[in-house]
């Protein structure tokens, strides 16, 4: 019964998700900031959030810049919450998605 509570008590769920139209950023007027703020809107609205109530990001990419979540995520207006970059090839995504679950389980 305990191992039972305890799973439910770590249990995590996608509320909102956003995206964009996959293609390579090949020019300054469509950039990846710019899709980052495209799908990080349609995220919290999907969610009924509003950017008040985030507390942490976690960025996936590949072959990015260092801060590409930063300048992502600026862009949607969001300062003052730590942002995780999660470049890790082919399993970049996954591997956000693990990390953001665990934030929220901590």
């Amino acid at each position: 019964m305990a191992t039972s509570l305890l799973r439910n008590k770590m249990r995590t769920f996608v509320v909102g998700v956003g995206v964009t139209k996959f293609e390579k950023p090949m020019t300054k007027a469509w950039d990846y900031p710019d899709m980052g703020k495209e799908a990080g809107e349609a995220a919290l609205k999907d969610a009924g959030l509003p950017y008040s109530n985030v507390k942490a990001v976690v960025a996936s990419y590949c072959y990015g810049e260092p801060t590409s979540g930063q300048r992502a995520v600026y862009n949607l207006g969001l300062s003052g919450v730590p942002i995780f970059n999660v470049n890790n090839n082919c399993s970049s995504g996954s591997s956000a998605l693990m990390l953001a679950r665990r934030l929220v389980q901590s």
